[in-house]
């Protein structure tokens, strides 16, 4: 795409400009479909966390854009995680997405894999322990999911044991709310908030991908962060009034909160429900297109 203009967005400070796996390059978004084809659907997770919603859209015959919004970053308590895991029994540890839970597995390790119990807000996070618990003799065991895949639900239907004070570690992003802990507060738990990850826009946006993204019909987004980056880039863009179909009902909550007017999500994320969310957006664009030629 030689010749492409470029359009930065707001650069993260250079503290955040990190060596480890949270590097945050400058580089192009770039389509992961051809441009001779429209897409139909833009995915916008980070680099390399796409192919699965990809796959699942390219089975139903849907074309899609990658178009990466955000990067994530070390929070200021990464480096602290692994020696709380090391030194320090839980009765609980709460995962609330799979970013954390990656964050977490890494310093799990780290620490030597010790017995933890894992309560998880939805399928889509839980997936991400599959494979350690199949690989290391059960030590981690995700043990509880809420009636529905919310902070709030989570933390109001944690198990409890007895009348004995509960400890919960909360590793979370720095940007998360504080409606988990609260909540489990609330009731009478001892938390523990490590903030283990933050997220940054991507500061620099390919023109001419921009250009296919704001003509889709549909943008999925998987995170409140990715919703801020997205409105940030239609603000600068002119009218945008297609549809969002968020992973989960608080990335829904935060795209109404920014004034997004077709929000679509399902009543529980995970990659199904949100395939079934951006399928049913494409039908209701297809039946009005159709509705103003006729």
């Amino acid at each position: 795409m030689a010749g492409s203009s470029i359009l930065s967005l707001s650069r993260p400070p250079p503290s955040l400009l990190l060596h480890r796996r949270f590097l945050v390059p400058s580089f192009r978004v770039c389509a992961s479909s051809s441009f001779s084809q429209k897409p139909k659907v833009v995915v916008t997770r980070e680099r390399g966390k796409n192919g699965k919603l990809i796959d699942a859209l390219t089975k139903h015959g849907i074309n899609c854009l990658e178009l990466p919004l955000i990067q994530h970053t070390e929070g200021p308590d990464f480096d602290r995680l692994a020696t709380v895991l090391s030194v320090t029994e839980f009765d609980w540890i709460v995962i609330t997405s799979p970013e954390a839970g990656s964050v977490f597995l890494e310093a799990w390790k780290a620490a030597g894999t010790p017995k933890v119990q894992v309560g998880v807000v939805g399928a889509g996070t839980a997936s991400i322990f599959k494979e350690v618990m199949q690989s290391h003799d059960q030590p981690l065991t995700v043990a509880f999911s809420p009636s529905k895949a919310t902070g709030k639900v989570l933390a109001s239907e944690l198990p409890k044991y007895g009348s004995r004070t509960c400890t919960v570690l909360y590793p979370a992003s720095a940007k998360a709310g504080s409606e988990i802990e609260e909540g489990l507060s609330g009731r009478g738990f001892k938390v523990t908030r490590l903030n283990t990850y933050s997220t940054v826009p991507v500061h620099e946006v390919d023109q001419m991908v921009l250009v296919q993204a704001l003509s889709a019909p549909v943008v999925a987004v998987a995170s409140p962060s990715a919703i801020r980056a997205w409105v940030n880039l239609i603000s600068r863009s002119g009218q945008w009034n297609n549809s969002v179909a968020c992973i989960g009902e608080t990335t829904a909550l935060a795209a109404k909160k920014l004034g997004l007017k077709n929000v679509y999500h399902p009543t529980n994320p995970g990659l199904e429900g949100w395939v079934d969310s951006i399928l049913e957006a494409l039908r209701v664009h297809d039946q009005i297109r159709k509705a103003l030629i006729s």
